[in-house]
């Protein structure tokens, strides 16, 4: 199991389809505030369909309080400024993805604090800038799984 981490998510659709993904991987989801959106918003209900009530969701109000409280083994950052390749990042059980938000990415402090840890994904496209979020998340969280399940 794996913590698949937003910081200061934006758009409620995208933390709704992260959370149904989260419920199918059984891995819970953390959300770090400020949420450019309530969580009562319709368009996470719709999303999420009827999975979300099953969810395992953390909010915390900084990225240091999760730590704090969750411990996590191991950080991956998931950024377009990384220069190496998820698919060449150690990932582990026990660990964090993480993620910024749809507008902005990472907060600005994260690049240097955490650069050894940073991680992308491959987009050999000549004119994407980035991909979605919730397909950011889907592609990492089911290679973690893919590397550190047993089955």
């Amino acid at each position: 199991m794996m913590d698949i981490v937003l910081v200061h998510p934006e758009i409620p659709h995208n933390t709704g389809a992260i959370g149904r993904l989260c419920v199918g991987l059984g891995w819970p989801l953390i959300l770090i505030r400020p949420l450019g959106f309530t969580l009562s918003e319709k368009m996470i209900r719709r999303a999420g369909l009827d999975y979300w009530p099953h969810l395992d969701l953390f909010l915390f109000d900084t990225f240091e309080d999760y730590l704090a409280a969750r411990k996590p083994a191991h950080l991956v950052f998931l950024s377009t400024h990384a220069t190496r390749s998820l698919y060449e990042t150690p990932l582990e059980p026990g660990g964090a993805l993480v993620f910024g938000c749809e507008s902005s990415g990472l907060p600005q402090d994260f690049y240097t604090r955490y650069a050894a840890n940073l991680a992308l994904i491959p987009m050999p496209g000549p004119f994407a800038r980035s991909i979605n979020l919730a397909n950011a998340v889907s592609i990492a969280a089911y290679e973690a799984f893919r590397r550190t399940s047993v089955s």
